[in-house]
């Protein structure tokens, strides 16, 4: 960060570029960087989930249409091929990394609990499912249709359930209590009436990954119908969160992420899709169909009233879009693996659509970034699993090795700094010469002509002080994408911090950044430079900066404060060297010409 705030500005015909090329980096990071955070605010608890009782069900094969009742899932008397049970009943499958509890009522999912993740406020298991948006557009693994009778007809339908296991048939399957599975095992959902027959088949495994199988037909033809998310994910409850959410796809190996405001409710797509689903800054819910080359995507985008302030709700209602992808095959039957579950690299690189492809992880969001943000969070997983198992520690051991490889552009920058003033006396005798003209003149060419071959001669390039700072900047970015992306810093901690990936509770870090930025600036030498604009840059460029530290991840700020430090070290180590003692008297001596003799204030000198 110092290196970017506190670049060394040159006189006038020198350093008014560099100075005005700072203040245009500055402002062009402020604009860009406000329009990242826009999509930035506090969390609040999801609402808690409905409850069901939960009824044994039975572990023997599917009932076929017309067969007896199964024990535990009653068959609606007096109808002749029918298959439904006669009241509503939970069933839980359980494994180390989830615990999904399923409705017969639609064969859906009404709680997705993450064990390993907690909601930000209650700090409670987090629940994947979006209470508030199912209710009205329908729970995961819904089946979905164009015909709204029809797809009303599906959510509502009482099915029958059946257990069996994923294991070898020797093995025995494990069911700790009444309406409860563990994996390996099958759930299946079976719905027979009317001619509309039904089969949503789940495997379970010990991984995120869960296998599902569906056949829909309706006389024997088979029914429109897709196997749908359609409800955005149980994190989503302000409305910065909600406008995050995407669609992911993967077409013909190409991914692509397609923001809310540009997905149309109830488009269809078909095509060889690798994979399609949702996700939001963290979590993400995928299909990876079986047979990738028939498959169809339906699109959907609902909206849902969201309170504009959570914390003190004042009546002020948004209109907040909610995501969802519907995926199926037009012959009826439709196999896919569902992932559902944190945006971890780690995890994801390991998921690849049936036909192969890109792996999952580019369903996390680095943007134009991804060719740094990538590596830089490769090498910050590295040092917190073989150096220091905390992320707040890793960020500090990572900001001191990048601030180490980026001193010699620091160096750079003053050597470029210090030919230019050492020929400003000069530049300012050949612009003197030339004061007569007008700008319009012709003669004015021949004056930039004579300083650019003073220049020239002398080995000074005019852009020498700029070009380091250009570099610096893809960094800057990188790294705020990479710590504003990845999920392991969600809820981590650090000393004081409890989340960095919130704003600093406290507002340590943003006092602590503002004050290491002034002491920068205060010893970074910037001979030439005009008093009045040498203020405003001690002091506006802080208040700035420390604004924005304000307001984002504490993770951030802190590489940013670490900076600040880092940057005051190395400025007064470089301050002793020879090349910094010439500076430093060169802008003692220009500054006291300003202000009319030795005795005139010094500006940045400290003599």
């Amino acid at each position: 960060m110092p290196e970017i705030q506190n670049p060394n500005q040159q006189a006038p015909g020198g350093g008014g570029r560099d100075t005005n090329s700072l203040l245009m980096f500055s402002a062009l990071f402020l604009v860009v960087f406000l329009g990242l955070q826009y999509f930035k605010s506090k969390t609040a608890p999801p609402p808690p989930p409905p409850q069901h009782s939960v009824s044994p069900f039975s572990t023997n094969t599917p009932a076929a249409p017309g067969a007896a009742p199964e024990s535990g899932s009653p068959a609606t008397p007096g109808a002749p091929n029918t298959v439904q049970a006669a009241a509503q009943q939970s069933f839980v499958v359980e494994n180390e990394l989830y615990r999904i509890t399923f409705s017969n009522r639609g064969g859906d999912v009404t709680s997705w609990i993450l064990k390993r993740y907690k909601s930000d406020e209650r700090k409670q298991p987090l629940d994947l499912v979006n209470q508030k948006a199912a209710t009205e557009y329908g729970y995961p693994l819904s089946l979905y249709s164009y015909d709204a009778a029809l797809r009303a007809r599906l959510a509502n339908a009482l099915y029958v359930a059946t257990a069996g296991d994923a294991a070898p048939a020797s093995a025995k399957l494990t069911v700790p209590a009444p309406g409860f599975l563990t994996p390996p095992a099958v759930l299946t959902f079976t719905y027979s009436a009317g001619g509309l027959n039904v089969t949503k088949t789940f495997s379970f495994d010990q991984s995120y990954v869960l296998h599902a199988k569906v056949s829909i037909t309706q006389n024997g033809v088979p029914v429109d119908a897709q196997l749908a998310w359609p409800s955005g994910l149980g994190d989503q409850t302000t409305l910065p969160q909600y406008a995050g959410g995407m669609i992911d796809t993967l077409l013909n190996d190409k991914p692509d992420q397609i923001a809310a405001k540009k997905v149309s409710g109830g488009a269809r797509f078909q095509g060889s899709y690798g994979w399609a689903g949702i996700s939001d800054l963290y979590f993400a819910a995928v299909f990876l169909p079986d047979h990738p080359d028939s498959t169809e995507v339906v699109t959907l985008h609902n909206t849902v009233d969201v309170p504009r302030n959570l914390t003190k709700p004042t009546g002020e209602i948004d209109k907040a879009s909610v995501l969802g992808a519907a995926v199926g095959d037009p012959s009826g039957t439709f196999e896919t693996r569902i992932f559902a579950g944190p945006k971890d690299l780690d995890i994801l690189s390991r998921l690849h659509g049936a036909g192969g492809g890109p792996s999952l992880e580019k369903v996390v969001s680095f943007g134009w970034w991804s060719v740094i943000s990538k590596p830089l969070f490769l090498l910050l997983h590295w040092l917190h699993d073989h150096i220091v198992a905390n992320w707040g520690w890793a960020i500090l051991i990572l900001t001191l090795m990048l601030n180490v490889l980026m001193l010699p552009t620091r160096v750079m920058m003053m050597r470029s700094s210090l030919k230019m003033q050492r020929i400003q006396p000069q530049m300012d005798a050949i612009k003197q010469r030339y004061a007569k003209y007008k700008a319009t003149d012709p003669k004015r060419q021949e004056m930039n002509k004579e300083v650019f071959d003073l220049q020239k001669r002398e080995g000074v390039n005019m852009f020498g002080g700029c070009l380091p700072m250009l570099l610096q900047w893809p960094l800057l970015f990188g790294f705020y994408r990479m710590l504003s992306n990845v999920i392991e810093l969600r809820q981590a901690h650090w000393l004081w911090l409890p989340d960095l990936s919130a704003p600093d509770p406290y507002h340590i870090l943003p006092v602590f950044f503002i004050i290491s930025m002034f002491l920068v600036q205060y010893l970074t030498p910037s001979p030439g430079v005009d008093p009045q604009q040498q203020r405003m840059m001690a002091f506006t460029m802080p208040a700035v900066f420390g604004f924005m530290t304000w307001n984002i991840g504490s993770g951030l700020a802190l590489y940013w404060a670490c900076s600040n430090v880092l940057g005051i070290v190395q400025q007064a180590v470089m301050n002793r060297t020879s090349l910094g003692r010439e500076m430093r008297a060169i802008a003692a001596k220009r500054a006291a010409k300003k202000n009319g003799g030795p005795g005139g204030k010094i500006i940045n000198a400290r003599r």
